[in-house]
């Protein structure tokens, strides 16, 4: 079997580094960072064993309209991100289209529902159950139309796809939450969703079972990857790595790197925010506050508290509007303290105009092997699509992994 160096140690890369070297690799993972400390560090927390349709953008003229004036705490907009990003962008409403957008979602439906069981095999072998609740989260209504109209939704989602959840009307949620101060008009169960207490730990956990079953964990500059002779280079700490396949998983960045090698990927970028709060909140599972965009979710930190998108340029400052918003919300419904950190966290979800991942050998570099774009899930389908890839990198062509080949946006 080949030495593989995959870059990036997020969930999608560790995941990735697991599956080569479960099926026989010599495997080298790199990251600047210690494993689950950048995007993944970032999320709510939620293997969203549900979410068996991508986001799609609005397509409606007057909801884009509303989105472009701030109306709607679930985007916020910048004129430089959005023009730095709107070949990307177009393409991404383009394929939002309810004709386009179907059928992406039944490729999509299918990496979603092997989510879980993909991560119970990684969650056991690395002894990070404890991190783990499998009972859903709920997805709460301040507008009671809005509430009324997930009935049909529901029903829809588990005929097309055997989605499992529930309606919970307002009195039955506030027995299942009684911290919630104010009532809602209802809320939607999602039984096929797990939630993590700490997402950079489980990737660390991961990290840490790659490493006792004999691969390498290093500290290194991806951007430094370089051909050599027949193979790949990557400078670490220790000195240069060298391996006959790279794995690029750097999410937001790899765009980045690969446009040293004449690719041009365009992928939209959406920021998202999070603060821990202290506090008794008491809340027993997460919380996705509709009419604030935001979710709160228990963390063994406080209660996360994070955002929705934001579309700015990936070196822009934070900017707190959304995630204030959120806090007001949230204080409006929990007892929670003060932060717990003195910055909020920010970071950029990798989406892909297709809203699918990449996944596949660059058609021009062989050895090099891309597996990012993963959206909001990278968290939830790394495991699952690393394990697609270590099956491609074995010579798997078969429909769902060339759904997701790298040739759609590269050429041959």
């Amino acid at each position: 079997m080949a030495r593989v160096i995959v870059l990036g140690a997020g969930m999608v890369g560790t995941a990735s580094a697991l599956a080569l070297q479960a099926q026989g690799h010599e495997v080298a993972l790199i990251d600047r960072k210690a494993p689950g400390r950048e995007t993944s560090y970032g999320n709510a927390g939620i293997i969203q064993g549900e979410a068996v349709e991508p986001y799609a953008l609005p397509v409606s003229p007057a909801k884009l309209l509303s989105l472009a004036m701030g109306a709607d705490n679930a985007v916020r907009l910048t004129a430089t991100g959005v023009l730095g990003q709107v070949g990307g962008l177009l393409g991404y409403l383009a394929n939002s289209l309810p004709a386009r957008h179907r059928k992406i979602a039944a490729t999509y439906a299918q990496l979603v529902k092997a989510a879980t069981a993909d991560h119970d095999v990684l969650i056991e072998a690395s002894g990070a159950g404890n991190l783990i609740t499998k009972q859903g989260f709920r997805q709460a209504y301040t507008d009671a139309a809005a509430f009324g109209a997930m009935e049909a939704e529901i029903a829809r989602l588990t005929r097309v796809y055997g989605v499992n959840a529930e309606l919970m009307d307002s009195a039955t949620l506030a027995t299942a939450e009684p911290a919630l101060k104010k009532p809602f008009a209802g809320a939607v169960h999602w039984h096929d969703a797990w939630s993590c207490a700490s997402p950079g730990d489980l990737v660390g956990a991961y990290a840490q079972l790659l490493v006792s079953r004999g691969g390498q964990l290093l500290t290194g500059d991806a951007m430094s990857l370089k051909q050599v002779g027949g193979g790949w280079q990557v400078m670490s700490d220790g000195g240069p790595v060298s391996a006959e396949k790279v794995v690029v998983a750097l999410g937001p960045w790899a765009p980045q790197l690969m446009k040293r090698f004449g690719y041009r990927i365009p992928m939209v970028r959406k920021r998202g925010y999070h603060l821990h709060f202290s506090g008794t909140h008491r809340l027993n599972l997460p919380l996705m506050h509709t009419g604030a965009s935001t979710v709160f979710s228990p963390m063994k930190d406080g209660l996360r508290v994070a955002t929705g998108a934001e579309l700015a340029p990936m070196s822009a400052p934070a900017n707190r509007s959304q995630l204030i918003k959120a806090e007001a919300a949230a204080r409006e419904l929990l007892d929670i303290g003060p932060a717990v950190e003195a910055e909020p966290w920010f970071g950029n979800r990798p989406c892909m105009p297709d809203m699918l991942p990449v996944m596949g050998e660059m058609p021009r570099h062989p050895g090099l092997w891309a597996h990012f774009g993963h959206g909001h899930q990278g968290f939830t389908l790394g495991p699952t699509t690393a394990r697609l890839m270590a099956d491609a990198m074995a010579g798997d062509s078969g429909p769902l992994v060339q759904s997701l080949s790298p040739l759609r946006y590269t050429g041959k």
